[in-house]
C-alpha cells in the first residue's frame, strides 16, 4: 500500500506567476525546493513551456502553484503565518516578502502577487498575556499600532507601570 507523505497540500492560483513565486518563496525560507514543474506543450492551452504547475516545499511544507488564469485573487481570507524566533528573522522575513507588496497592520502583509503573510515573533502570545490586565492591554494596544511587529516595543510597552 502507497503511503502519502502529505495528505493535505495548500494549492496556490496564480495568474500567471507561479513559477516566479515557487522561486522567491524557496530562496527564502530554509530546506526549502522545487520539487517538480509541469509544462505547457504545444497543444497549450497556455504558452509553451510555460509553467502549468509547480510542486514546491517551504520549510518541508509542500504546496502546489498554479497558473491558472486571472480568474481568481488571492484575499485576505486565507494567509501563512511565519514563526520566527527573534527580531532578525522578522525584519529578514518581512522585507523579502513585503518588496513590491503591500504592508498592512499587526504583523500582517500583501506580497508582490497578493497572497497575505503574517509575520510573527513566537515570543508574541507571552508578550500579549500577562497576569496584570493592565500589561496584556498595553502591548496589544502597542501591537494594534505596528505594520511589522516590534518585539523589544511590544516587551517595553507591557512592561511600563
Amino acid at each position: 500500500m502507497d503511503r502519502i507523505a502529505q495528505k493535505i497540500t495548500p494549492f496556490l492560483w496564480f495568474e500567471r506567476e507561479a513559477e516566479e513565486a515557487a522561486n522567491l518563496y524557496v530562496s527564502l525560507f530554509e530546506n526549502s525546493r522545487i520539487k517538480s514543474v509541469v509544462r505547457y506543450g504545444k497543444s497549450g492551452p497556455g504558452p509553451e513551456g510555460s509553467a502549468i504547475t509547480v510542486s514546491f516545499e517551504l520549510a518541508g511544507q509542500g504546496f502546489t502553484a498554479l497558473n491558472g488564469g486571472p480568474h481568481f485573487r488571492f484575499n485576505e481570507a486565507v494567509s501563512f503565518v511565519v514563526n520566527c524566533l527573534d527580531q532578525n528573522e522578522v525584519d529578514y522575513f518581512w522585507a523579502k516578502l513585503s518588496e513590491g507588496g503591500k504592508e498592512s497592520q499587526c504583523g500582517w502583509l500583501k506580497d508582490r502577487y497578493g497572497l497575505s503573510w503574517q509575520i510573527v515573533p513566537v515570543a508574541l502570545p507571552e508578550l500579549l498575556k500577562s497576569d496584570d490586565p493592565e500589561a496584556s492591554a498595553r502591548a496589544m494596544k502597542a501591537m494594534l499600532q505596528m505594520k511589522k511587529l516590534d518585539i523589544a516595543a511590544l516587551e517595553n510597552a507591557r512592561n511600563q507601570k
